[in-house]
């Protein structure tokens, strides 16, 4: 028997898709952002793809369109609690209960608890557990019927991910995924990926570069970034990095972009979603910016299906 699954701000899919991967049935997924929605719908085409802000939905309509899921797993917007974020709110329960985009975590809690899944999985950054959160999220989670929670924190190369990225997966029950034998390198990642070029694999064109931009890329050794960036205490953060091609590659971001470690130009959207594991026949949708978003704001499907393997050896 397939279990059937809902995907609460679902993105593009790579969340539903280690889940199918693994075996499950995604019935429905959910998010207001209509480029990243047509990707979910492109590639999950046995699934309701609906494009609508969550906080404005009843547990009713979803049960509705797609029945009573055994398991509903979720990506609420990390903004409101990533460090990387120079306007997040300083204290931790504010950018839970008062800034409006952190409450969509709540929202999902709302739903988790009406619709009663036997499993629920929510991924954020680590910051959704800073400091009083992670005890407001166990209040709020048993209000709903969920006394048992688990703050999971994965490292998504330890699942055969090429890029490192550590996150939180919340649950109602303990995910210790098996480990990855190796780690993959960059190169490892894009060997037989061809030049980028209009035809195959999709998402694989080549973005144009300035000569200006170009001379400054050229000059750049592995590792070294062409721009920082502030965040949250004026911590600076590195973007367009030139990658080393014998390690891993850095955390993959919505708003990353990579030098290719031999050329001097831009990683393709392509290059990017095969840092985060995603095959080649996965479709992304929508402006270039809109894709490399959908890319970086996903979860890995490969630590997706991880995951996933535990929800159904735990049911």
């Amino acid at each position: 028997m397939r279990r059937a699954f809902f995907d609460l701000f679902s993105g593009a899919g790579g969340f539903a898709l280690g889940f199918e991967m693994a075996g499950f049935e995604g019935v429905l997924g959910v998010d207001n952002d209509r480029s990243a929605i047509r990707s979910y719908a492109a590639n999950h085409r046995k699934a309701i793809a609906l494009a609508e802000d969550i906080s404005k939905l009843s547990s009713k309509t979803l049960e509705r369109l797609g029945g009573s899921p055994d398991i509903v797993i979720g990506s609420p917007p990390c903004e409101p609690y990533t460090a990387a974020n120079p306007k997040r709110e300083k204290d931790p329960l504010d950018r839970l209960y008062k800034d409006p985009v952190g409450r969509l975590v709540l929202h999902f809690i709302r739903i988790v608890g009406d619709l009663k899944p036997k499993v629920f999985v929510m991924e954020n950054v680590k910051g959704l557990i800073d400091g009083p959160l992670k005890k407001a999220l166990r209040e709020e989670f048993a209000r709903v019927g969920y006394d048992k929670i688990y703050f999971n924190v994965l490292r998504a190369e330890d699942y055969c991910v090429p890029s490192h990225r550590v996150r939180v997966f919340v649950s109602n029950i303990p995910i210790k995924p098996k480990k990855c034998r190796k780690v993959i390198t960059v190169e490892e990642a894009f060997k037989d990926l061809p030049e980028p070029n209009f035809e195959w694999p999709p998402n694989h064109e080549p973005p144009n570069v300035s000569k200006k931009l170009w001379r400054r890329i050229a000059k750049l050794r592995w590792g070294s970034a062409l721009i920082h960036y502030r965040g949250s205490g004026g911590k600076l953060y590195p973007n367009m990095i030139r990658l080393h091609p014998k390690k891993l590659a850095p955390t993959v971001l919505g708003s990353s972009r990579f030098i290719h470690p031999y050329e001097n130009r831009l990683l393709t959207v392509r290059e990017q979603a095969r840092l985060m594991s995603y095959p080649d026949n996965f479709i992304f949708i929508g402006g270039r910016d809109s894709q490399y978003n959908q890319v970086g704001e996903s979860v890995p499907p490969k630590l997706a299906e991880a995951i996933a393997n535990v929800v159904r050896e735990a049911l």
